[in-house]
Formats: structure tokens, sequence, C-alpha cells
């Protein structure tokens, strides 16, 4: 059930964040301010002011709850600590920040046309990293991670990106950088692209590219957020496509798990920090659903419609029957039970006992006639079949230098 609401702000809030526990909260808005917020008094603490743009991310340290770090549609990353307040004559204080970065992800080529024409410089994600003095940032313009020393603001320390050159505009095209996201050592980083992948980063081998990649959700807007687990084990992202992905880290090969369920598209995404297996999702549909991976159930949590239940599912891909009996008929050879087994136990399919049934006897007729065909094949037959453009009988084919040598066993 609802438990409060009230309105933050006259524009559109991007991010929300906790601080002090549960009795403050952070909200970062399209009016270009982050406002503190007194959850148990209802009331506004405090206004965080110097952004020119819509403020998209924010990041409270992870020991200190006052400080933290916001970036902007404006191009800019700000510092901010909430124990810094001006002297105001409203209910409400101003805070300044006490750092800036200004065209934290521009191009130098950029830099160069900006009086010709504004080059998208948003900064779309913040992350403050667990050493407590290292800040990530992500942008629009490019799939660049920059990481700056809280210390020393008038240059990034590292940058990391999926091409081997960052700074080399020409070797691909660039797709901006969705989220990121942290596991709660801090040494894994999870960045989420336009180009529908999630790549995972090692922060102590940033010279060495991503480690993993991860791909099979959409990403079609900067509003879908991905986390990776606190544990690291696995990664949750949503989709434009209106369902939620989850990869195991040590598996990037393997389908991901797709919680389906949502209408549209799926933009916040989050674990539960306490309870292993339990995630939230949220979605275009306004609803919010919670999950219990362990238990493949989900609860809806909108407040217009009541609780539901739905399975976890996966997506398993397989050869189709006209692919494999193509396959058998390349090979030229007739199909035996035991490799017919063999086939069935890679393709699972789920029916009802009723069309199992009618399946069973279907595929023994197909499968005794497609035998006689194969028996009954003749060299005229099998020079003319389909097969025999990719597969040719021994006696069409072209002689080679090779025909004329003995190959020893």
């Amino acid at each position: 059930a609802r438990f409060r609401d009230w309105v933050a702000h006259y524009n559109a809030v991007f991010d929300i964040s906790w601080i002090k526990g549960d009795s403050c909260l952070l909200t970062a808005s399209g009016d270009q301010t982050i406002k503190v917020w007194d959850v148990e008094e209802n009331k506004c603490t405090g206004v965080l002011k110097g952004h020119t743009g819509t403020v998209k991310s924010m990041c409270s340290h992870p020991t200190n709850s006052d400080l933290l770090v916001s970036g902007s549609r404006d191009g800019c990353f700000a510092l901010w600590d909430l124990r810094c307040k001006s002297s105001s004559h409203k209910k409400e204080f101003c805070i300044n920040s006490t750092g800036m970065v200004k065209g934290a992800h521009l191009s130098p080529l950029s830099k160069r046309i900006r009086r010709r024409k504004a080059a998208s410089s948003s900064i779309t994600s913040v992350l403050y990293l667990k050493d407590e003095i290292t800040i990530a940032t992500a942008g629009a313009p490019d799939s660049a991670l920059k990481f700056w020393d809280t210390r020393k603001l008038k240059a990034p320390i590292a940058q990391a990106s999926p091409q081997s050159d960052p700074t080399n505009t020409t070797e691909k095209r660039a797709h901006g950088i969705v989220s990121l996201s942290q596991d709660s050592s801090g040494t894994l980083l999870t960045a989420s692209c336009k180009d529908n992948r999630i790549y995972l980063y090692n922060i102590l081998q940033l010279d060495k590219g991503p480690a993993q990649s991860f791909s099979g959700c959409r990403i079609d807007s900067f509003f879908v957020r991905t986390m990776i687990s606190p544990d690291g084990e696995n990664i949750l992202s949503g989709s434009s496509d209106g369902n939620a992905y989850i990869w195991q880290v040590n598996k990037p090969q393997v389908d991901p798990t797709i919680l389906k369920g949502h209408d549209f598209e799926v933009t916040a995404v989050d674990w539960s920090p306490s309870e292993i297996g339990k995630v939230a999702t949220a979605s275009d549909d306004f609803t919010v659903r919670l999950w219990n991976i362990e238990n493949n159930r989900c609860s809806n949590a909108s407040s217009n419609a009541t609780s539901s239940a739905s399975r976890v599912k996966r997506r398993v891909t397989a050869f189709s029957n006209t692919e494999a009996k193509e396959r058998l008929e390349m090979n030229n050879e007739p199909e035996s039970p035991q490799k017919h087994s063999s086939v069935n136990q890679s393709m699972p399919i789920i029916r009802t006992p009723e069309t199992q049934k009618k399946t069973a006897s279907l595929s023994s007729s197909l499968s005794s006639s497609e035998e006689d065909k194969v028996c009954e094949r003749t060299p005229e037959t099998a020079v003319n079949s389909p097969s025999s453009v990719l597969n040719p009988p021994s006696s069409v084919k072209r002689r080679t230098i090779r025909d004329y040598f003995l190959v020893t066993p």
C-alpha cells in the first residue's frame, strides 16, 4: 500500500536516493535542482543549486551520507556537502556545490565545434566508488568511463572503454552509456550501453578494458537502468522490450533469465540488500513488481492493481524439426534411433499430454517415411537434390591435387 506521497518538484524527477538510513530522501529533477527531504516530517530541508540542466543522476558517499555527486544534462558533474548550508530567509536552505567539472565527457572535436553547434554532452550516470575518494562518470556522447580523484578534479586519473582507444572516434560508432553500478566489494563495475550490451569492468584492471560483456536486452533510451547484485554474482537489467533480464557473471555465454510481466519499457531495477534472490522492477506501465527469483514468483506492487503471480521464464533456443532434418540430409546418413534420442534431449519442448501423443505418432510416421526416402535415393536424385549443392556426391566432385595422393590413416 502507498505509505506517503507529496509534490517534490514541479518538473520530472529523474533520480531518487535514500540517505541517513531511511530518514532522508534525495530527489533529482528536471528543474535543475536536487532536494533533501525529511521523510518523517515530510518537509524539504535543503535545495542543491548549481546545475544549468536536468539533473540525471546522483550518488551518495559510501560511508558519509552528507557527501554526494551529481551529473547533469549540462555536461557537468558536481560535488556537494549537505553540511555547507548558506543563509536563506526561505524555509528551504540553499546548498552550493563544493566542486564542479564542466564538459567532463566532451571530446576534443566537440569542443572545437561547440560554438557552431551544441554538442550532446550530457552526464548520464555518476558513481561514488567504495574507495571513498574516486568518482566514476559516464556520458551520452561516447562509451568512455572516466574516473576522477575528488581531491584533484582537473583531469581524470583513468579512463576505460569497450574500444581499444577511447579517444579514437573513427574506429567505430560510439554509443552512450546509460547507467553504472558496482558490487558491495567495489571490485566489479557494470556499464550498460546504447549498443544493447552491458560491460563488466574490474576496477583493478581498467587498462585491459571490459572483462565480460552481456547481451540479450534492448536499450533504446537513457532511462533503462542496470544493477549488479551485492555479491557480484548476477547482473539485473531493465529493457525497452518490457522485460527484465538476469545474467550470471561467471557464465556470460549462457542465455539470461527473463522476467516477464510488464507491458512497457522496464526502467528502474534493484536488488534487495538483505534478502538474496529478491529484486524490484519499475516500468512505464505504472507498476512496480517484486520478484522472488528463488521461488519463481512475482508480486505486483502497483497501487491500481491487485497482487498477481507470474513465473520467471527462461528463454530456450533449439533447432527446429526442419533444420534438424536438413542437417541429416546434408550428412547423407539415415537417422538412427540413438541419434534421434540425442536430438530430442537437446530440444526441450513443453506440450500437453494430448498434443504429446499426437506429435509422437506424427513424428514416428514422418521419420519412417524419411528413412525410406533416404534408402531409395539413387545417384541421379542425389545430384538433383538441394543438399547436393553444399554436399555433392563424390562422383561429381572436381578432383584436386589431394585426390592423387594416398592419405595415411
